[in-house]
C-alpha cells in the first residue's frame, strides 16, 4: 500500500495502490503518516520524494471508503495529521507527479515544498465535480501557490492542468519526459539531499510565515533565522569551501 525505500539520501515512499489509481483511503493515509515521522526522525534521510505506482500520483479520495453517513469532517480526519506531517517536514520534500494528481491527491502534492511534473501528467482540483469544496490543504497552499484568481478558476472549472500551464503558473519545478521519469526525479530531489538542508528548513519556515508579517517583523525573523543559520556546520563548510574554491561538502548540520 505504502512503497518505501532509501535511495542517495532520500526517503522515497510511493503511493501503491495502481489497481484504484492510489486513491487515498484510512489505511494508505495512516501508513503515509508514520512513514513522514519516520523520515523526520531518521538523521540519514536528507529528503523526501512522494510519487505514485502506475500510471497515477493519487486520483484523490477514495469514493468507496467514505462512510455511508458521508461525515466528511470524520474522513478529512486522516488528512489533517498528514498534510501537517508533510508541512512541517525540516527537510526537502518532493511531489513528484508521475501521472493524474486529482482532488485530495493534488492537495498532498501541494503540501510539498516542491513539484516536478511528468510530460503526461495532470493535476486536476476535482472537488466541484462531485459538488464539495477544495479540502486537505489544498484552499491553503493552491492560492499561495498560484494566486487567489487562478485558484478560483482552478477550482471552479477543475480543468486539466497540464505540464506548460502547472510550469507557467508556477506550481510545478520542473517538467521531465514520461520515460525515465522516477529517475529523474529522484536525481532532482538527491541534489537537493546534497545541499544544506538545515538552511532549506530554516528558509521554508521564513517564508511562509512572512507572507503574513509585516516588513518589520519580517526583517527581525530574517535576522534570527540567518543567526541560526550562521550557527550551522554547513555555514561554516560553505566559507571554507568559498575560500579554498571548492565545491561545498555539506552535512545538513
Amino acid at each position: 500500500m505504502l512503497e518505501v525505500h532509501d535511495q542517495a539520501g532520500v526517503r522515497v515512499l510511493v503511493l501503491a495502490r495502481p489497481e484504484r489509481m492510489n486513491a487515498l483511503n484510512p489505511e494508505l493515509l495512516s501508513a503515509l503518516r508514520r512513514a513522514l515521522k519516520e523520515a523526520a526522525r531518521d538523521g540519514g534521510v536528507r529528503a523526501v520524494m512522494l510519487t505514485g505506482k502506475g500510471r497515477a500520483f493519487s486520483a484523490g479520495q477514495d469514493l468507496e471508503a467514505v462512510p455511508e453517513d458521508r461525515d466528511y469532517a470524520r474522513v478529512l480526519g486522516d488528512y489533517i495529521p498528514v498534510i501537517e506531517a508533510l508541512f512541517a517536514l525540516e527537510k526537502p520534500v518532493v511531489a513528484a507527479v508521475n501521472g493524474v494528481a486529482a482532488g485530495a491527491g493534488m492537495s498532498l502534492a501541494l503540501a510539498a515544498d516542491l513539484r516536478v511534473m511528468a510530460e503526461g501528467a495532470f493535476f486536476s482540483p476535482a472537488f466541484v465535480r462531485v459538488g464539495l469544496v477544495p479540502d486537505a490543504g489544498m484552499s491553503y497552499f493552491l492560492p499561495r501557490l498560484v494566486g487567489v484568481g487562478r485558484a478560483l478558476d482552478w477550482c471552479y472549472r477543475s480543468p486539466r492542468i497540464g505540464p506548460e500551464e502547472a510550469r507557467t503558473a508556477g506550481l510545478v519545478s520542473k517538467v521531465f519526459p514520461d520515460a525515465g521519469f522516477f529517475e529523474a526525479a529522484l536525481a532532482f530531489a538527491a541534489e537537493l539531499a546534497a545541499g544544506p538542508t538545515r538552511a532549506y528548513a530554516l528558509t521554508k519556515r521564513l517564508l511562509w510565515r512572512n507572507l503574513e508579517a509585516t516588513l518589520s517583523g519580517a526583517l527581525a525573523y530574517e535576522a534570527e533565522n540567518q543567526a541560526a543559520a550562521g550557527a550551522t556546520e554547513d555555514h561554516a563548510e560553505g566559507l571554507r569551501a568559498f575560500l579554498e574554491k571548492r565545491a561545498p561538502e555539506f552535512k545538513g548540520r
